[in-house]
C-alpha cells in the first residue's frame, strides 16, 4: 500500500487525494517528530508560568479572559472538544473526513501547534486503521476554521463519540480504538485547541473538487467538440492563431483540446456547400472562451490550495524563536473565495453545455437532425425530457453559484464577529461538481446519438472512439423510445470515472 510521509513543510494535493480517496497509509517523518517535541517543550514551559497564555492557560474565544488553574487544564482541553462537537445534520462523506484529519495532522507536524508527538501519532494511527469519525453537515462557519467538524474528529482521538469502522459500521469510537490497539489521548495544555483550529475541511474539499473538475473540464471540451461536429459546425474558430491574440492560457488549452478531437472529421464545415452559415451560435463558437475561463479559475484556486498546503494554521502558534502568539490565520477567506469562484465557473460551464444540447434537439436549429433526436418524432419523444433534467441541474447550479463567502454571521458573543462561511462554500461546490458531471453526461448522450444520425458522413477518429467506448459501456444509441434513466446513469458513470477522456487520448494524445 502507498505510504505518505508527513514532514514539517506541508504536503501536496496528491498526498491528500492518496489518503482521502486511496486509503494510503500515513507516517510521521523523523523531523516532524523532533519538531513536535521541541514545540511541546515551549508550551510546557509556558504552562508552568503564572502569566496567562491564550490557549495554554486561559479560556477560549469570548471566554479568553479567564485564567485557568493547573488542576483544571486537562478538563479545559477535554471540554473544548466535547462542547465544540456540536454538529448536526447528515454525515459528510468518508473522503472528506479523511482529508480533514490528514490536513490537521499536516499542521500538527509543522511543529507550530505545540501538541505532543503522541497526539499526532494517534491521529495517524486512526487514519491507518480506517476509522472515520462521524462528522455532520452543519456546524462550521469557516472561522475559527472548521471548528465543529474538527471537534468531532478530536472526540474520536479521546475515545468518545461515534465513528465508522473499516467495515462501514458506525460504532462507539472507544470500542473501535480498543479493537485496533489504539490508546485514547488525554489532552493537555493547548492540545484541544490545536486539534480544532484550522481550514482543513474546506481545503480538503477544495483539493478534491479541483481533481474532479480537471476531469470534467477535459470531458466538457470533448462533448463540446462532439456537439460542434453533430451540428456540422466549423472548427476554423479553434485555430491556435485566433487564440494566441487573446492569450488566456485556459482558452488556448480548451481550443486545442477541441481541435484535437475534431481532427479528421468529415462533418465539420459540411454545411458550407449547401446551406452556408457565416458563423455558429455562441454556445458552439465560444466554448473555448467559457471553458477556458473556468480553467484559469482552477489555476488560481490551485495556487491558493498550494499555499494552504504549505501553511501551519492554528491559534496561537509556536514561532521558531519560541514565542507563542495569537493570530488570525484560521480565517477561511482565501479558501472560501476560490470555492465560490469555482462554483460560478462550473455553473457557467454547465449552462453552455445545456444550450448546445438544446440546439441538438431543436429541428429549427440543428441543421437537419430529427426533432429531439427521436426515432419517429410524435410517436417517440426522443431526448426531450433528458434536456429537462439537464436544465433542472443547470438551474440548481446557478443557485449554488451564489457566493457563501459574501455572507458573515457573527458568533461567540461578537468575539468572532466576521466569519468566512468557507465550509458552506465547499459543501455547495461538491454538489455543483456532482451536477456538472450529469450535465456533461447528458450532452455526451445527445451528441453521440446526433453524430450517429448523420448518415453518410464520417466522424472524426476520436469521435468514433468515444461512440464505440460509450456504447460498450452500456449507453445505447439511436432507436425507439426506451426507459432512458439507465442510459443517462451509465453515461454519467462513464464521464465521472474518467472513461470519456480515456477513450479520446489514445487517438488525440494527452489533452491539456
Amino acid at each position: 500500500m502507498h505510504t505518505v510521509v508527513v514532514g514539517t513543510t506541508g504536503v501536496t494535493a496528491a498526498d491528500v487525494l492518496a489518503v482521502a480517496r486511496g486509503g494510503a497509509r500515513v507516517e510521521l517523518s523523523e523531523d516532524a517528530v523532533a519538531a513536535l517535541a521541541a514545540a511541546r517543550e515551549i508550551v510546557d514551559a509556558l504552562a508552568a508560568k503564572p502569566e496567562p497564555v491564550y490557549g495554554v492557560s486561559t479560556g477560549f474565544g469570548a471566554l479568553a479572559t479567564r485564567h485557568i488553574s493547573q488542576e483544571l487544564r486537562t478538563q479545559l482541553q477535554r471540554n473544548i472538544v466535547r462542547s465544540h462537537a456540536a454538529g448536526m445534520g447528515p454525515r459528510v462523506e468518508r473522503e472528506v473526513v479523511r482529508a480533514l484529519m490528514f490536513l490537521r495532522l499536516k499542521t500538527l507536524c509543522s511543529g507550530r501547534t505545540g501538541v505532543r508527538p503522541a497526539v499526532a501519532q494517534t491521529m495517524a494511527d486512526i487514519l491507518n486503521a480506517g476509522i472515520t469519525p462521524v462528522v455532520h453537515e452543519y456546524g462550521s462557519l469557516g472561522c475559527s476554521g472548521d471548528l465543529a467538524p474538527l471537534s468531532h474528529c478530536a472526540l474520536t482521538l479521546m475515545g468518545e463519540g461515534d465513528a465508522e469502522g473499516p467495515d462501514g459500521v458506525v460504532r462507539p469510537a472507544g470500542a473501535l480504538l480498543a479493537e485496533h490497539g489504539i490508546e485514547p489521548v488525554e489532552l493537555r495544555e493547548k492540545e484541544g485547541l490545536a486539534l480544532l483550529n484550522g481550514t482543513d475541511g474546506m481545503l480538503g474539499m477544495l483539493i478534491m473538487a479541483l481533481a474532479d473538475l480537471d476531469t470534467l473540464y477535459k470531458s466538457a471540451d470533448i462533448t463540446a467538440a462532439l456537439s460542434l461536429e453533430a451540428l456540422l459546425g466549423t472548427d476554423k474558430v479553434l485555430a491556435p492563431e485566433l487564440h494566441d491574440i487573446r492569450p488566456h492560457p485556459g482558452q488556448g488549452a480548451s481550443a486545442a483540446n477541441m481541435l484535437a478531437v475534431l481532427k479528421g472529421s468529415g462533418l465539420t464545415g459540411h454545411h458550407q456547400g449547401d446551406a452556408p452559415r457565416v458563423q455558429d451560435a455562441y454556445s458552439v463558437r465560444c466554448a473555448p472562451q467559457v471553458a477556458g475561463a473556468g480553467r484559469d479559475t482552477m489555476a488560481h484556486a490551485r495556487l491558493v490550495a498550494d499555499r494552504e498546503l504549505a501553511s501551519a494554521v492554528d491559534n496561537p502558534v509556536v514561532l521558531p524563536d519560541g514565542r507563542v502568539e495569537s493570530n488570525g490565520n484560521f480565517h477561511g477567506a482565501p479558501v472560501a473565495y476560490v470555492l465560490d469562484f469555482l462554483a460560478i465557473a462550473a455553473a457557467d460551464l454547465g449552462s453552455i453545455a445545456e444550450r448546445r444540447t438544446d440546439r441538438l434537439l431543436d429541428k429549427n436549429r440543428s441543421h437537419g437532425l430529427p426533432p429531439f433526436l427521436a426515432d419517429d418524432a410524435g410517436v417517440d419523444s426522443g431526448l426531450m425530457i433528458a434536456q429537462y433534467t439537464q436544465a433542472a441541474l443547470v438551474g440548481e447550479m446557478k443557485r449554488l453559484a451564489v457566493p457563501a463567502s459574501a455572507d458573515s454571521i457573527p458568533s461567540s458573543a461578537m468575539q468572532e464577529d466576521h466569519v468566512s462561511m468557507g465550509w458552506s462554500a465547499a459543501r455547495k461546490l461538491r454538489t455543483a461538481v456532482d451536477s456538472l458531471a450529469r450535465i456533461v453526461a447528458i450532452e455526451l448522450y445527445a451528441a453521440t446519438r446526433a453524430i450517429e444520425l448523420r448518415e453518410g458522413l464520417t466522424p472524426a477518429p476520436a469521435s468514433r472512439a468515444v461512440i464505440d467506448a460509450v456504447r460498450a459501456a452500456g449507453v445505447q444509441g439511436p432507436g425507439p423510445d426506451r426507459f432512458l434513466a439507465p442510459d443517462l446513469e451509465a453515461a454519467d458513470a462513464f464521464v465521472r470515472g474518467g472513461r470519456l477522456v480515456a477513450a479520446v487520448e489514445p487517438v488525440t494524445g494527452p489533452l491539456a
